[in-house]
Parts: structure tokens; sequence; C-alpha cells
């Protein structure tokens, strides 16, 4: 399940009833909490050092799925609201201990910036140096508009 952040709500009701552009990322960074981020976006405590970075994906036709079906490459016409990843989103291999990965967030920006979505993993997982790199596989994210 993942949920709005409270900056992403606002940005939401300025574009859509306020005439304020909505300024979404044209990169979405995904990034690995090892607590709950919660809906400030900023409560969590992010995974750092051990060569760990956030995992960079386009927003894009071809990246996320249309709303019609998983996979699907054009724009969305179904009712469900719902979408997923059309790729894999791979962090870099840990050379050191990550600790146990709960959470994860999409942030607007490499390093720092503001938290738009975020949520609990289906299973917490462990990472440890010389782990293989973590990765969300095809489909396995779906984020819905409710």
């Amino acid at each position: 399940m993942s949920n709005l952040t409270n900056y992403a709500e606002n940005k939401v009701i300025d574009a859509l009833f306020r005439g304020q552009a909505l300024g979404a990322p044209a990169t979405m960074y995904f990034a690995l909490f090892t607590s709950d981020p919660t809906e400030t976006g900023a409560a969590g405590t992010e995974i750092t050092g051990g060569s760990y970075a956030r995992a960079a994906v386009t927003a894009s036709l071809i990246n996320f799925a249309g709303t019609q079906s998983a996979g699907s490459t054009t724009a969305s016409s179904g009712t469900g609201g719902q979408t997923s990843n059309n790729v894999a989103i791979t962090f870099p291999a840990p050379t050191a201990n990550w600790g146990v990965a709960t959470h994860y967030a999409l942030m607007d920006a490499s390093t720092g910036g503001n938290a738009w979505v975020f949520g609990p993993l289906t299973a917490s997982k462990t990472i440890n140096n010389g782990d293989p790199a973590p990765s969300f596989p095809i489909a396995s994210l779906t984020f819905t508009a409710a």
C-alpha cells in the first residue's frame, strides 16, 4: 500500500483547485528506509553508507503501466486508478551492512528533496555487505490513486 505525503497532497490540491503548477518530478528517486518515513516524508531513517544511493527512474509511459493493465505502455484509460513499475528498480550492490529495510519512498531528488509517496515493504529485508543489488522486480510496486 502506498500513501501520498503531506507535500504531495498539498501539490495536488494547489494544482487542481488553485491553478498552480503541479511540478511533478521528471525523474523519481526510490529510497529505502529502516523505519517509517510517515506522511511527513521525513520521519523515517533512510539507509546510508556502503554504496547506498537512491534508484532513479524517469517518469514515462514505458517505465510505469497505464491504469488499464500491468505492463501497458499507452496513456491511462482504466478505471481502477492503479499503476505499477514496468521496469526493475535496482539499487547499487551494498558494500557494507545496510540494516533492515522496512519502507520505501519516492523522492524528487537524488539526495535531500521531498518525498511524494511512501509505504511499507511487503516484507522487511535485511541487506548486508556482499548481497546482490536490492531490486524491485517488474510489477512488484503498485500505486493506487483512491
